[in-house]
């Protein structure tokens, strides 16, 4: 009977000692899954910082992209001159070696930001005017618009002073015109309007 009775408490025993064995190997899964999800946030915060990183890098990417600008008229060192396109007009004049000393530089918007095959031309002091006064004289009527102010290009047809701030305001944002066409695209220039003052302007 004692035999018995031993055996059934070594019984006892294993099974006692199975149990708590697989409670202990139940409850790992469980403590992976909550460390699974304490983790979680940690992830989702590193998923967030990547694409932070990844905005920097477009942007600074895009800071290092390179436009081509022409620089002519009264600098030291006129010609093709790469920047980035984050650069301004100051800069690519600075990359010409600066202004000469008869350069209207009031003429020139310097906080302009430059633009690829932008054309930046920088006329000299009085030279303009006296060159437009001399065509008039001549009977020449033709009006440079890339170099022109407000009160000469009110001297053409159809166009008044809103119309030649509009003319002057473009030209500073895009670099002046490459041809008459172009002036289609400033305010209040029609197709009618461009036809009556074609023969009186000159575009590069």
């Amino acid at each position: 009977m004692k035999i018995v009775t031993k055996h059934i408490r070594i019984i006892l025993i294993l099974v006692g000692i199975g149990i708590l064995t697989a409670i202990y190997f139940l409850g790992v899964p469980l403590t992976a899954e909550e460390g699974n999800a304490l983790s979680l946030p940690e992830e989702v915060k590193d998923a967030s910082g990547t694409q932070t990183e990844k905005n920097e890098d477009q942007s600074n990417q895009n800071k290092k992209e390179e436009v081509y600008v022409d620089i002519k008229g009264e600098v030291k060192h006129p010609g093709v001159y790469p920047l980035s396109a984050d650069k301004r007009v100051k800069d690519a004049i600075e990359l010409a070696g600066g202004f000469l000393e008869k350069a209207d530089t009031d003429s020139v918007n310097l906080a302009q930001k430059v633009q690829d095959e932008q054309v930046i031309m920088v006329p000299a002091q009085g030279d303009q005017n006296e060159k437009s006064a001399d065509e008039t004289e001549q009977g020449n009527s033709k009006i440079p618009v890339n170099t022109a102010d407000a009160e000469e290009l009110t001297k053409l047809p159809g166009i008044g002073p809103s119309k030649a701030d509009a003319i002057i305001q473009y030209r500073e944002e895009n670099g002046g015109y490459q041809q008459k066409e172009d002036l289609l695209d400033v305010g209040g220039i029609g197709e009618k309007t461009l036809e009556k003052i074609a023969p009186s302007i000159q575009v590069p």
